[in-house]
Parts: C-alpha cells; sequence; structure tokens
C-alpha cells in the first residue's frame, strides 16, 4: 500500500498568499530553513497506477503535476484518479473537485450523507459538476450504534486496500445548513488498511478532541498521519491574526498538556507524523526549536511529496 502526502499545509497553503508572519515572510525571503506546501490531501494506492485521492485540495492541479503518479497517460485524456473520497466539506478539501471538471466519465465520489448535503446546498459544487463531468456519489454510511464508525469502503479498481471511515467531533463548515446543529459524518477520520500485508495507516487533518475510538484506532495503526495545526492553543491570537483558539477551530495543539506530542506518546511505538500544518506554526522552520521537540518525540513532519509504503 502506498500513500502519497499531495499537501501537507492547512488552509491557505504555505507561505500563505496574504500572510507576513515570521514564517511565510522568512519563507519567501529564503531567510529561515523552511519548505513551501500546498494545502492538505493524500492519495492511495496498491498497485501505484490507481489512486483514491483522499480530499481534494484547491492546490490539486499542482499536485498532480508534482506527483507523475497520478498521471499514468494510458490513454489520450487520462487519470490515474480512480475516485475521491471527502472526509468534510471544508473549503480547502473540496474546492479541487471544480478542477477535476474535464473528466471523461462521471466523478466517482465518497462522502457521508451530511458532507453530501453541503455540497448541493452549502456550497452547490455538485450542481456545478453535474454541468460538466457529473457525479456518482457513493454513500459513506453504516453508521454503527455507538456513532464511532461507519461501514467499511472497498473501492472497484483499488484492489487489496480497505477503507475505514469514522466520526469525528467537529463542527460543519460556516456556510453549511447544519453549521449550528453538528452530527456524526460532518468531520471524519479514516483508518486505511492492506488487506496485503494487514498494515494501516490512521489519517486525520483535522482533529480537536481525542475521543475513545479515535484514540483506539490510533494505537491500532502502524502510521498515524495526524492533525498538526498548530503548536500552542493562542499562537494566531497572539500573532494578531484572529481571536480564535486552536479549540475554537475544531484542532488540538501540538505542545503543551494534553495536546499532540503526549498523545503521541502515549500510544507506543509506531511511525507518527504530523500534517496540515499552519503557516503560522513554527515546526515549519526545520532549525527551530519546536521542531528539536518533535524529533526527541519521534514525530515527522509530513511535507509535500513525503512517500510512505506499508
Amino acid at each position: 500500500m502506498k500513500i502519497l502526502v499531495l499537501g501537507s499545509a492547512a488552509g491557505g497553503g504555505f507561505p500563505q498568499w496574504n500572510c507576513n508572519c515570521p514564517n511565510c515572510a522568512g519563507v519567501r525571503k529564503g531567510s529561515i530553513n523552511a519548505k513551501p506546501r500546498t494545502q492538505s490531501s493524500i492519495a492511495v494506492s496498491a498497485n501505484g497506477t490507481d489512486w483514491v485521492l483522499i480530499n481534494a485540495s484547491p492546490d490539486i492541479l499542482q499536485q498532480i503535476r508534482s506527483n507523475p503518479a497520478l498521471q499514468p497517460a494510458r490513454a489520450i485524456r487520462d487519470s490515474g484518479i480512480a475516485a475521491v473520497m471527502v472526509m468534510d466539506a471544508q473549503i480547502d478539501h473540496i474546492t479541487g473537485l471544480l478542477m477535476l471538471r474535464e473528466g471523461r466519465k462521471k466523478m466517482n465520489l465518497y462522502c457521508t450523507e451530511s458532507v453530501w448535503d453541503d455540497l448541493n446546498h452549502g456550497l452547490p459544487l455538485a450542481k456545478v459538476l453535474s454541468h460538466y463531468c457529473g457525479v456518482e456519489r457513493h454513500a459513506i454510511d453504516g453508521l454503527s450504534a455507538d456513532e464511532t464508525h461507519f461501514a467499511p469502503i472497498e473501492v472497484p479498481g483499488i484492489e487489496g486496500i480497505r477503507f475505514h471511515p469514522m466520526p469525528l467531533k467537529s463542527k460543519a463548515p460556516p456556510y453549511s445548513p447544519h453549521r449550528n446543529n453538528p452530527g456524526p459524518g460532518d468531520n471524519n477520520g479514516l483508518m486505511i488498511e492492506s488487506k496485503t500485508t494487514g498494515k494501516k495507516v490512521f489519517y486525520a487533518p483535522g482533529l480537536g478532541e481525542i475521543e475513545p475510538h479515535v484514540l483506539q484506532a490510533m494505537q491500532q495503526a502502524d502510521c498515524v498521519l495526524v492533525d498538526g495545526t498548530v503548536w500552542t492553543g493562542d499562537e494566531m491570537i497572539t500573532l494578531g491574526l484572529t481571536q480564535k483558539t486552536a479549540a475554537d477551530m475544531g484542532h488540538l495543539q501540538v505542545s503543551g498538556p494534553g495536546g499532540m506530542i503526549e498523545v503521541l506518546d502515549g500510544i507506543g511505538a509506531r511511525r507518527k507524523v504530523l500534517i496540515h500544518i499552519n503557516n503560522t506554526n513554527p515546526i515549519l522552520n526545520e532549525d527551530s526549536s519546536e521542531r528539536a521537540v518533535l524529533a526527541q518525540h519521534g514525530i515527522e513532519v509530513a511535507f509535500d511529496g513525503m512517500e510512505i509504503e506499508l
């Protein structure tokens, strides 16, 4: 099983187009040791030719150009993207669908009922795409009685991989009709399992709370690829960029009591990778003391083009 990290940054990418925080200014000037990053997305394959795109970033065209495996060129018009699975309806995870509108077949799209509702009413991309390639929607459903997981999914053409979606606590996007009435399926994590090796990757770029079923999934995975948005809960407030804490935005801070480092330290020996890194997070500077702390704890920072094979 192959995992390609197409984009590793939070919404806005790195550097963000209108941001002059120390990180963004530093990477533009070349005064800090940091890599530019596009907005978060991964792709999964069993054979290296046919892929499931997990979240469709606004940067998807750049990501395809940077990853030739997604363009195998078997015909005059071709793509290695066999299907798209979206974990929520946030702008930075769905607007890339519009960039894929020239497909010769209907887009195979996997999502929950609440995300599908947002794609038809909150931000009606499904209606727009109906005038181009169209969308063949496949439901993520079969919610368990305890609301901790959905039914497993196997995607035709992606042999040997099973997907296990699970609801996470969070709000629907600001434009969603059910923004103030959150429910299971608004925001989701994903366990990705190789049927051949039995190896598993847990992917959750937006984690605001480590619920028992989430912790269990992290303990069962061979690799965790999880939320590393901000170093401290008040990081963006301190920089004068917002009045919202990490918790307000649905993210768990990396450092401090109850932070992601503490969580990852508690799940034992396995590969641990942070993704969805906000442009303000000091771990983007590879020479920072914060990056050194991560290294001491055996935690990696995802970068565009990172490959994980299990």
